[in-house]
Parts: C-alpha cells; sequence; structure tokens
C-alpha cells in the first residue's frame, strides 16, 4: 500500500500518476478537508489520519510544505515503524529528517518538478542506509508513474534543483521571449506560443531520442550562411550561453545558502 501525508498539487499529482500505473490500494491524509473529499471521490482513495497512513502504508510520500514537515515527523514517529518515508520538502536534507525520527528509520528524500502534474516530471531520488533494494525500487516506480527518475548522491541536489527544478521557469521566459520576437513580426500572441512552444517540446524530444550530443544536433540546423547560424551568432553575442549557466549558477548557490540557514 502507498499512503500520502498531504494531497496538495504535487501529493495529488503524483497519486493520481500512481493510480494510473495499476496502484490501486492507496490511503491519505490532508488537512484540508473539501480537498480531501474531492480527491476521494475522484480517485477512490481512502482518507485517514497520518498516524493511520504510516501505520498502514509500506511508503509514504511527504508531500507537505517545508516549514510543517518538522511537526508532521514529530507526530507520526513513534508509529513509522519500518514504513519508507519518502520526502518531497525542498532544501531538506536527510540528516534533518532522521532528526526528528527513531533510529534506524528507512528515509528517501525525492526532488520532483512541477511537469510532475502532467505525468513529465524529472525526479532525484537519494535513499539513506536504512533503505533496502526493494523499497528504492517500489519508491522509484511510484515516480517513474509521473515522469523520469534519477538516483543521485544528496551532496548533487543542489545542481538537480537548478537544472531540473528552477529550469522549468527558464523554459517558460524563453518560450515567452521567442513569442514576443513572433508578436513585434506580426504573429498573435497565443498563435506565437503555440508555434514557439511545440518546436522547445520537439527539439528537447530530439536530444532523448538520438545518440547524439545537444551540440552536435544544433550543428546539423546550422546550414553555411544560413537563418539558424546567424541567429546563433546573435544569442551568442548577446551572452545566451554565458547568462544560460550564470542563472543555474546562482540557483545551486541560493541552494546552498538556504540550507546553511
Amino acid at each position: 500500500m502507498i499512503g500520502f501525508i498531504g494531497a496538495g498539487a504535487m501529493g495529488s499529482a503524483i497519486m493520481q500518476g500512481a493510480m494510473s500505473k495499476g496502484h490501486s490500494d492507496i490511503v491519505f491524509a490532508e488537512a484540508n478537508e473539501e480537498r480531501a473529499r474531492a480527491l476521494t471521490e475522484e480517485t477512490g482513495a481512502r482518507h485517514a489520519t497520518n498516524i493511520e497512513v504510516v501505520q498502514e502504508a509500506s511508503v509514504v510520500i511527504l508531500a507537505v510544505k517545508p516549514n510543517v514537515i518538522s511537526s508532521v515527523l514529530d507526530e507520526i514517529a513513534s508509529a513509522a515503524g519500518s514504513t519508507v518515508l519518502v520526502s518531497i520538502a525542498a532544501g531538506t536534507t536527510i540528516e534533518t529528517l532522521a532528526a526528528h525520527l527513531e533510529p534506524g528509520q528507512p528515509i528517501v528524500r525525492v526532488m520532483p518538478n512541477v511537469a510532475a502534474q502532467i505525468g513529465q516530471s524529472m525526479s532525484a531520488l537519494c535513499p539513506n542506509d536504512h533503505v533496502s533494494a526493494d523499497q528504492l525500487a517500489e519508491v522509484q516506480e511510484v515516480f517513474d508513474a509521473v515522469g523520469q527518475t534519477e538516483i543521485l548522491a544528496e551532496k548533487d541536489f543542489a545542481t538537480f534543483a537548478a537544472i531540473a527544478g528552477c529550469s522549468p521557469a527558464f523554459t517558460f521566459e524563453y518560450i515567452d521571449a521567442m513569442a514576443r520576437a513572433a508578436v513585434a513580426n506580426g504573429l498573435p500572441k497565443a498563435q506565437a506560443v503555440r508555434i514557439a512552444t511545440q518546436a522547445v517540446v520537439g527539439a528537447a524530444s530530439l536530444v532523448q531520442e538520438r545518440a547524439e550530443t545537444p551540440a552536435n544536433l544544433a550543428d546539423l540546423v546550422q546550414s553555411p550562411g544560413g537563418t539558424t547560424v546567424a541567429g546563433v551568432v546573435a544569442l551568442e553575442e548577446a551572452g545566451f550561453g554565458r547568462a544560460t549557466v550564470k542563472g543555474v549558477q546562482a540557483a545551486i548557490d541560493r541552494d546552498i545558502a538556504l540550507q546553511g540557514n
């Protein structure tokens, strides 16, 4: 059985993704009674208390905000037993989580991104030493239901957060900038956004499906003296590559700073 504590946007997205892949035995706790009723009616999942969830489920997704996760852990610590507790709280380390739990508690830290809401998340997973291979596989299966997963060392989570968690915002800005340029040249904004969005989706799909680097794929569409290479050169002159690297580094630095607070 899979359990959830917290069923907001991310928690409910993961729950529905798991159910779409055949995980029908789900129990969840949600403080918002109206949301809980709606989710029960929509999915058939059973609403319960925090304690009941950790007592009944073999894996529990803690889909609560970082500012409340400590109090949730304090509440469930004595009841958790061998249940695998999976935290998706941003910036909350395994060491911090373990400090509120009994010694030997299996913990997996997971960082999904916003695209979990449409089954296209990129999620990083890091287990502590008390998680067995079978338990980790079970957790990974849940998050594979809402996208793709990578097992990472916790020291790499700040970097992952920048290129997977923050980058959707970078990409949204890129799409909007392309659309604005198209509007300046006569296209309606809604149409320009549709065109630019599909172009980005197609380019990303090529990177996934072809056994070539993004740089090699970029070379393939730059004919000598053509429009694409003219645009690429202009982007480089404007600092496109440097700006992207600086944006990623700023996000990494901020993540590290927040963990130190």
